[in-house]
């Protein structure tokens, strides 16, 4: 029987493939149409086509797991290339909204308004059906790249539905005799959806970048470890709790410190075996690759 292909590596080909199709019809119908929109539309699905494949090679090497040349695991591409990936778009509409700002300056640009209308009705609904795919996986415990593809995806369905709002108002100029308004149509939609976009890239970048500084986890997943965290302390009557968590990639660091006094119910190696056995399995449900360390202390300055 052939290997089954792990879901998140067929999340990732899908985005893929569709790119390349995306990018070589976008080029194709945006140099026949006369649309720099559809253009900057195709030159970012090249783009996603090679940040993509980048993506599935991040996230194999990542489940190759720890050994002497990465002691804590490979985690830490995830977020790597989820910086990269987004600095390169980042770019690429930066590219796009000082060329569109340049034409508008310049007079405009005259476009094949029906071709480029029925290009944007064909790339909205081909980009909704791929986001729906990615984010329905991201939602099933998809990887933080599968996400980052989902949340690009779901940037780029709305740079189509844009195309295809202001190519309709392109064509309606044309039938009431404008056309040289609608010659600013395309390149003013270039600048808006460009300066749009960037807001994209922008939180992938923040978010990649705490990752890999080691920083705090979101608080929604930082309010369910100290949840587990205090939990166990108030089960157990441990006088005090700390803790301390990041989040690299798909894993999870936690480190948590218990004080221990007469109360407590917890008094012996054995029995803080079985106190790290719970929190393993409690943490385990949140769906991570958790790396734990849990210590215990009759002295408080050691768990500070």
């Amino acid at each position: 029987m052939p290997a089954t292909r792990p879901p998140d590596d067929t999340a990732l080909l899908i985005s893929t493939w569709t790119s390349v199709g995306f990018a070589v019809v976008a080029l194709a119908w945006g140099l026949a149409a006369g649309s720099q929109l559809i253009v900057f539309d195709g030159l970012y699905s090249f783009m996603s086509v090679g940040l993509s494949a980048l993506a599935v090679v991040a996230l194999r090497t990542a489940r190759k797991g720890p050994d002497e040349r990465y002691p804590w695991g490979r985690e830490a591409w995830e977020p790597l290339t989820v910086v990269i990936k987004a600095t390169a778009l980042a770019g690429l509409s930066v590219y796009a909204l000082v060329g569109a700002i340049g034409e508008i300056l310049g007079g405009g640009r005259e476009i094949s308004a029906g071709l480029a209308l029925t290009y944007g009705i064909v790339a909205t609904v081909a980009g909704a059906v791929v986001s729906f795919v990615l984010y329905r996986r991201s939602r099933a415990g998809g990887s933080d790249l599968v996400r980052a593809e989902a949340a690009e995806w779901g940037g780029d369905t709305l740079l189509s539905v844009a195309v295809l709002a202001g190519f309709l108002v392109a064509v309606v100029l044309d039938r009431v005799g404008r056309p040289d308004l609608a010659r600013y149509v395309d390149p003013v939609m270039v600048a808006l959806v460009s300066a749009a976009f960037l807001a994209v890239p922008a939180r992938l970048v923040v978010g990649a970048t705490r990752e890999l500084l080691a920083m705090a986890p979101p608080q929604q997943l930082r309010d369910r470890i100290e949840a587990i965290v205090g939990d166990v302390e108030r089960t157990c009557r441990f006088a005090e709790s700390f803790v301390r968590a990041s989040k690299v990639g798909g894993r999870l660091d936690v480190e948590i410190e218990y004080v221990v006094d007469d109360d407590s119910t917890a008094q012996t190696v054995r029995q803080f075996d079985l106190v790290r056995t719970d929190l393993a399995e409690r943490f385990a449900a949140l769906g991570h690759a958790t790396s734990m360390s849990v210590g215990f202390t009759a002295d408080r300055k050691w768990a500070l």
